[in-house]
Parts: structure tokens; C-alpha cells; sequence
């Protein structure tokens, strides 16, 4: 692709005749004919290279300031901005072929976004997914490193979708995806915001840092999907421009929960909007699940799906690995796995299950290494308000100490009754959990959810699925 064709008038350049035979902000991609874009990380800026880069091929260089290399650089005021853009022409705008909806929010946007496209597959449209878990081409699963994927590889990975003849794609959109700008030129039909706690504070200066970051999203969409029953998605409903509208579980709204009923096998509730209201008949339980469910009728009513067809979809669906899952043991007691990380998350997986708990409620977790510090004492005090017994072990302690990591934990317990066991090791924590486990209770594995792995010291990944180990566990039980 010549030069000038890439820059679609976003940039000049005098060599604007050039052919480029790659785009790359990545120094070991380089090669002859490359355009590199100059990106200032955390550790490395790509500035100290341009020079380097065009010695070894690069036919130029995009970059934020003067770097004396001539006619060989193209300047612009935000070079990961120019970069979306470059990446979305160099694959011919592939986020213009297909309707996107995006789902930003600390929690709830990978049930959510599997919500969507479980009913829009189900009425017949072929649908793509980007999230936490995995990636999916309709129903091809494709690995995932990143909730929003780097900015080539996200146009990489639309193309594909839009190749294999997708007609939507539902995605996670994550803050650090907004921030840097990996969406490129993406406009939405429809964003939907679902709440924000504290998470990621380890890369966003504060709360308010993280929330303008997350509100990026709403500036480019046709319509928004506001959660009034957070206090942040209130003010984002009063602060954007677009189309919106409002949805919750605990009040009237223009889409509404009513008639909650929770149960250990599901929920059922009516959808309101309006004078309408349908009953829903769910297989995944917890009021935060109905929340989840609230947001992905809205969405899916609004793209013309039938009434009929969203909840006999809905009815049919079984939930996402890792949230709120299950793991058959056999016995009298209950194993639940799920993805929660942040006090709230924690909060609201402990609280929904407490309301169908028979006898106690054991919550095991940890907190991650080289993460938002200040969220472990929380972590612990939303556990303890709920949970009859803690189990405080590790999760993914990276480059941490893990028992530095469990001493931040523990503080947030020291003024409460609730009794708890510290068990550093996650694998010897999960069997002591099963050890203890009387008839009737309910043990939950917080933080892992999905991940089949721990990060150790080193950054080293050892494979870990908590199934697995539950069923190991259950074995030594027996001998």
C-alpha cells in the first residue's frame, strides 16, 4: 500500500509515494519497507529507536516530535492515535463491515458480552467475541492475551471476523484498550456500561483517572446503555451527549428488573420497559447476573431480536466458565469457582450466594502480586461481611511475596469475628477447603475464575485450573 493511501489525509508526508509492506510499533518487526510508529511506553519509548529502525529498513517513521530524520518522518500529536487509524486502513476498515457493540465496566462485561452473542447467534446472525477469556468466530475459539487486544492485532482479529462473514462482534472493552487508543477508528451501536470499583489502580492514578478512561468509550457510539443502580454510571448517564439510556435491578429505569427470584439453579424476573414486561427464566443464578441479563435484553431488543427469540436463548443458556461455575463434586456440599478480584466483585458474588447457602458459606482467595495494593484489606473486609469462614491464600503473587501479599489482606480482617485459615500455597488451601466442607455448605474459589494457570515468582506460568484441583482434592479425601 503506498504511503499516502495509509495516511488517508490524517498525516502528510513527502515521501508519500512510498510502499509499505507492514505497519508495526513493535522494534523486532521491522523489516524492509516497514512503517514504524514511534509509541512512548511505560519502559520503553519506541522515539529512541526511529533512527535505528530506519537503518534497518523502515521506509519512515511516525512520531510526536522533530527527530531530525527529514522527509523519513511523519509527525503527529498522538502517535498511538494515528496508529489505530493506520491499522484500520491497512486492513480496509474491517470495523466498518459489521455492527459493534462494546461493554466497558469493572464487572459483569464478560457475561454480558457472551449474553449478547449467545442470543445473537441464536437468531441466526454470525457473531464474533473479544474478551477476558477467549476470542470466538462464531463458534471458533481462538486464543486471547488481552481483554481489548493490542491495536494490530485487534484490526488483525476484526478482519477475520469480518472475512468469515460475521455480521456483529460484541466485545469487552477494556480502560487500558480506551486509553491506548487499540480500538483505532471503532464506532459502536451500542456501549454499555455496567458499574466501576476500584481495580487497576495500579496503572490508572485514581478512581476518577480510571472512570474518564472507561468514559472514552461513550464518545464513540450511536447509543448508550447507562447502569443507574451505580453511582458512576448515574454521572456518566448525566455527563455524555449520545442517545442513552438507563437499566437496573433495584428501580424503575427505562429497561427494569422486577419480581426478582434467586435460586441456587438460576433466577427468574420479569423485563420491564415501559407498559411491557416479559418473564425471564434464567439457568445462571445471582442478582448480579440479573443485572447482566437486564443490560443483554436491552442490547438485543434494540438490534430487532424478538422477544421470543431472547428468551428462549436466554432460558437455553448455561453461563461462562469461571463466573459464578459450579464444579460437580459429588458430594454434599457445593463448589463454586468464579473470577472475582476487586471488593466488589467479592461482594457481590458472597452476598448472592449467601441468600441460598444451607448451612456455612467458606470463601477461599488471595490477592495478585504486583497489583492495586490498596484493594487487599478491602478485598478481605467485603469477604468477611458475608463469608462464615476465610480461607486467605494466593493468586498469581507474581513478583511478590506472598506473604507480604496475605499480611495487606489480613489488616482489612483485624477488627472482625470471622474466623479464617491462612493457607499460603493455593493448591494445599483449595484441599484444606475440602477438607473442612460439612454437609450443606458452600465453598466459593474467588480470584482465579477461568484462568488455568499462576503467575510465580519469576513471572513464570504453571499450569493451575481450579477443576482440576477440586478434583484432585476430592480424591485424597477418599484414601
Amino acid at each position: 500500500m503506498k504511503l499516502a493511501e495509509l495516511l488517508e489525509n490524517n498525516a502528510s508526508s513527502a515521501i508519500g509515494g512510498a510502499e509499505i509492506t507492514s505497519i508495526t510499533d513493535d522494534t523486532r518487526k521491522v523489516k524492509p519497507g516497514s512503517l514504524f510508529v514511534c509509541i512512548k511506553g511505560g519502559s520503553f519509548d519506541g522515539h529512541d529507536a526511529a533512527a535505528e529502525m530506519l537503518e534497518k529498513g523502515a521506509a519512515a517513521v511516525v512520531c510526536e516530535r522533530d527527530l531530525g530524520l527529514g522527509d523519513r518522518q511523519i509527525i503527529t500529536e498522538n502517535s498511538r492515535f494515528l496508529y489505530g487509524k493506520l491499522c484500520a486502513a491497512w486492513f480496509g476498515h474491517p470495523e466498518k463491515k459489521m455492527t459493534l457493540i462494546g461493554v466497558t465496566g469493572t464487572n459483569g462485561k464478560t457475561t454480558t458480552t457472551n449474553l449478547i452473542k449467545h442470543i445473537l447467534m441464536s437468531a441466526g446472525h454470525k457473531t464474533g467475541l473479544i474478551g477476558t477469556i477467549q476470542n470466538e468466530i462464531g463458534d471458533e475459539i481462538l486464543h486471547t492475551d488481552n481483554t481489548t487486544p493490542l491495536t494490530y492485532d485487534f484490526m488483525a482479529l476484526l478482519a477475520k471476523m469480518a472475512d468469515a462473514g460475521c455480521e456483529y462482534v460484541v466485545m469487552e472493552v477494556s480502560s487500558f484498550g480506551l486509553v491506548q487508543n487499540r480500538i483505532g477508528s471503532s464506532w459502536f451501536r451500542t456501549a454499555v456500561f455496567t458499574n466501576l470499583t476500584q481495580d487497576h489502580l495500579d496503572y490508572h492514578k485514581d478512581m476518577e483517572d480510571y472512570f474518564q478512561a472507561k468514559k472514552m468509550l461513550f464518545d464513540v457510539c450511536d447509543a448508550a446503555l447507562c447502569n443507574i443502580d451505580d453511582s458512576y454510571g448515574k454521572r456518566l448517564y448525566d455527563e455524555i451527549n449520545c442517545e442513552k439510556y438507563t437499566f437496573s435491578v433495584k428501580t424503575k429505569a427505562d429497561f427494569y428488573a422486577d419480581g426478582i427470584k434467586i435460586k441456587s439453579t438460576g433466577s427468574s424476573f420479569w423485563f420491564c420497559h415501559g407498559e411491557k414486561s416479559y418473564l425471564v427464566k434464567s439457568r445462571i443464578p445471582g442478582m448480579f447476573n440479573v443485572s447482566n441479563l437486564t443490560a443483554a435484553i436491552t442490547v438485543c431488543l434494540r438490534e430487532g431480536i424478538s422477544t421470543d427469540d431472547i428468551l428462549s436463548a436466554i432460558a437455553a443458556y448455561n453461563g461462562v466458565k469461571g463466573r459464578c461455575e459450579v464444579i460437580p463434586t459429588g458430594r454434599d456440599f457445593t463448589v463454586i469457582c468464579d473470577y472475582a478480584h476487586t471488593p466488589d466483585a467479592i461482594e457481590n458474588i458472597l452476598r448472592s450466594v449467601k441468600e441460598y447457602t444451607d448451612n456455612r458459606l467458606i470463601c477461599l482467595f488471595g490477592c495478585g502480586g504486583n497489583r492495586d495494593a490498596a484493594k487487599r484489606p478491602k478485598m478481605a473486609k467485603a469477604a468477611a461481611a458475608y463469608a462464615d469462614k476465610l480461607i486467605v491464600t494466593s493468586d498469581n503473587p507474581r513478583n511478590e511475596d506472598p506473604e507480604l501479599i496475605i499480611k495487606d489482606i489480613l489488616a482489612g480482617i483485624e477488627n472482625t469475628d470471622v474466623p479464617y485459615d491462612v493457607v499460603t500455597d493455593r493448591r494445599e488451601a483449595i484441599y484444606h477447603a475440602l477438607k473442612i466442607a460439612e454437609k450443606g455448605d458452600i465453598i466459593v474459589l474467588a480470584g482465579k475464575g477461568h484462568e488455568d494457570y499462576q503467575i510465580l515468582a519469576g513471572m513464570e506460568h504453571i499450569h493451575f485450573d481450579e477443576r482440576e484441583v477440586v478434583a484432585e482434592g476430592l480424591k485424597l479425601l477418599d484414601n
